[in-house]
């Protein structure tokens, strides 16, 4: 015989049937939240006013209007750019924090024995933003004016000639040393904390030599302060069109670059990550930020992260074997 159940057994019943419903509904807490819900921190591994926060700075006013959340950049120098990616390592995977790093990320890997994050295991690729080709620039006064010129000169006179970088393992002090063994030479190699100190020394005739990304090189060559003599690139640059390429000069294969590009921390979601590279591109990608690329002697890129990823793994080989020739030890 049938029987009608107890009318708190059937609100059970009820209550039970609801909850599973709303389980099956279940989202992850961050999904819940559209992204971005708070400001996003951009660290940036250096002073202000070099080629890495130019770049940061170049993407900032235009993710925040496309993200709809202030982006600010924080400036964190020093340890050769160890300093600030270990604050992009160590900052919490949610989205809020990113960091825009150049080709020093990649030489760091060989250059010290240890570091306090792990490349692999700590970062992820966002996007590469834009590879600019280094220039290299002499004193005014150099007994030199060509690349030629000062070849020979630098054969003549063994450790004559100095050279400065923006630190051991920048990419201007690598550069240097891989034009130093294609071309048999033998150059005295002064770090700085960057590439203002540098250019200023430059300048004033305490260093003769300077390979670093255009942005400033370019201004104080037509200033008048400076004298380019080559592109280490495999074609001229749009903002320095009369300043030919080494390749162009007899020195066949050498290229020399920087490049910007944005890591995240590891583990910060796959689809924030893809979000934030889409971004980028957009920004990098548009009439008005490439104009500006230009004018910087940058090239501008805007990859996914997975290619982002595979060129970091290239350029860490490629300046980890520069490294270990020339003996380059960390400060």
């Amino acid at each position: 015989m049938h029987r009608t159940p107890p009318l708190a057994l059937t609100l059970t019943r009820r209550r039970f049937t609801l909850a599973a419903a709303a389980s099956s509904l279940a989202v992850p807490a961050f999904a819940q939240t559209a992204w971005p819900s708070k400001p996003i921190r951009i660290v940036v591994p250096y002073t202000p006013g070099g080629f890495t926060d130019q770049m940061a700075r170049l993407v900032q006013i235009g993710l925040q209007a496309r993200l709809g959340q202030p982006v600010l950049i924080d400036n964190k120098p020093g340890a050769n750019s160890l300093i600030g990616v270990d604050a992009i390592a160590k900052a919490p995977a949610d989205g809020g924090t990113f960091g825009v790093v150049i080709a020093a990320y990649a030489a760091n890997t060989t250059l010290y024995p240890k570091l306090p994050y792990d490349p692999q295991k700590d970062l992820t690729g966002v996007s590469l933003m834009g590879v600019s080709p280094l220039l290299a620039a002499v004193n005014i006064n150099a007994p030199f004016k060509t690349a030629r010129e000062l070849i020979d000169y630098a054969r003549a006179n063994p450790g004559k000639v100095s050279f400065g970088s923006s630190g051991n393992g920048s990419a201007a002090h690598l550069t240097t040393e891989l034009w130093k063994s294609l071309t048999q030479t033998y150059m005295i190699h002064i770090p700085y904390r960057g590439a203002v100190p540098a250019l200023t020394d430059l300048m004033g005739g305490q260093i003769q030599l300077f390979f670093d990304a255009p942005t400033g090189l370019i201004n104080q060559a037509k200033a008048g302060k400076v004298r380019l003599i080559g592109v280490a690139g495999d074609k001229r640059l749009a903002a320095a069109p009369d300043v030919p390429t080494f390749i162009e000069q007899g020195f066949a294969g050498f290229t020399g670059s920087t490049w910007a590009g944005m890591l995240a921390p590891a583990g910060t979601p796959r689809d924030v990550v893809k979000r934030m590279s889409e971004e980028v591109a957009r920004i990098i990608k548009s009439d008005e930020t490439r104009a500006k690329l230009d004018a910087m002697g940058t090239i501008p890129a805007g990859s996914t992260p997975e290619e982002f990823d595979a060129f970091i793994t290239a350029e860490t080989a490629k300046w980890g074997k520069v490294i270990r020739t020339a003996g380059v030890k960390a400060e």
